[in-house]
């Protein structure tokens, strides 16, 4: 029998590199895997459905979240999206990992419902650095980026509620202080129970 696999729960601002370093970490560790979400948006070109999404209806989004089906959920401009629980759990009980790449509210509410998640928060060196990143993009205007920057500077004051935080500077570092904590993390007592089981019948 496994043990349960890890809950990775990855949050940042935008531009601190969140989806780089959880690719990075995605190659190191083949256990990984991504939750597909739900969304009641239409599918863009090239989505596959229970690919990139769980494509739904309003309706069939309510009444999952009626009942209680979802980690996490958010309505953004009209459309719901949410973290269905029956495959997070369904993985982590195979022994596999799973990763949530999420804002903190989102963050939040898995934590109520699975406290022995792995938070990571991912922030850029300083709010310069951050501002060059987002205008080396040159996808948004001033006023995005200045939207950006101040949601970033209110979201630092909710670091204090994760596990872990790195600090992006120099993406060799942060990626491995994140594959450094995983490996940490796989080999807490408390999440290795099957495992001491098995080693101490060796024993005898």
């Amino acid at each position: 029998m496994n043990d349960s696999g890890l809950l990775i729960v990855v949050s940042g601002p935008s531009g601190a590199g969140k989806g780089t370093i959880c690719s990075a970490l995605r190659e190191q560790f083949p256990n990984i895997q991504y939750s597909i979400s739900m969304t009641t948006r239409k599918p863009r070109p090239g989505e596959v459905d229970g690919v990139n999404y769980y494509f739904a209806d309003n309706a069939r989004f309510e009444q999952l979240l009626a009942e209680d089906a979802f980690l996490e959920h958010a309505k953004v401009y009209d459309h719901y999206y949410g973290t269905p629980k029956k495959y997070v759990y369904q993985m982590l009980e195979e022994g596999k990992h799973v990763m949530l790449e999420i804002d903190i509210q989102g963050a939040m509410q898995v934590k109520k419902r699975y406290p022995q998640g792995v938070f990571i928060y991912i922030v850029p060196p300083s709010r310069d650095v951050l501002e060059k990143r987002l205008r080396g993009r040159q996808t948004d205007s001033d006023d995005v980026i200045a939207g950006r920057l101040a949601k970033a500077r209110a979201e630092l004051d909710w670091i204090d509620r994760y596990d872990y935080v790195i600090v992006n500077d120099e993406l060799e570092k942060a990626v491995d202080e994140a594959a450094s904590i995983l490996k940490a993390e796989q080999c807490k007592v408390t999440r290795n129970a099957h495992r001491i089981a098995h080693t101490k019948e060796l024993y005898k």
